[in-house]
């Protein structure tokens, strides 16, 4: 499995930025996608999470109500989308993959590169 990140950037406290993982080659075996973030010093930590198929997901408590993750099967494409964004949202944010059901960040096997994302106060 090959996951392709884009998106993320520098937005001011409050604003919004969506971030897009594409997924190719063995996608079949996938149960979970998720997203994951990482500030300067400290752990990798899990943002949100959601099924493949099912459409299940799991949000990290820092971000429920503000972040919505979706995904377009036909496009083997999730999106997330961040809405007012706070300062300690900055970190860069991975999106990975996972053939178990979990949302710890060891069980998730695939993962794309980083983005970036900036938020200024």
């Amino acid at each position: 499995v090959q996951l392709q990140a884009s998106g993320g950037g520098v937005v001011q406290a409050g604003g919004s930025l969506r971030v897009s993982c594409a997924a190719s080659g063995r996608t079949f075996s996938i149960y979970r996608m998720g997203w994951f973030r990482q500030a300067p010093g400290k752990a990798r930590e899990i943002v949100v999470s959601i099924t493949w198929s099912g459409g299940s997901t799991y949000y990290g408590d820092s971000v429920k109500g503000r972040f919505t993750i979706s995904r377009d099967n036909a496009k083997n494409t999730v999106y997330l989308q961040m809405d007012s964004l706070k300062p300690e949202d900055t970190a860069v944010y991975f999106c990975a993959a996972t053939e178990a059901n979990s949302f710890l960040v060891r069980s998730y096997k695939y993962w794309g590169q980083g983005t970036e994302v900036t938020v200024s106060s």
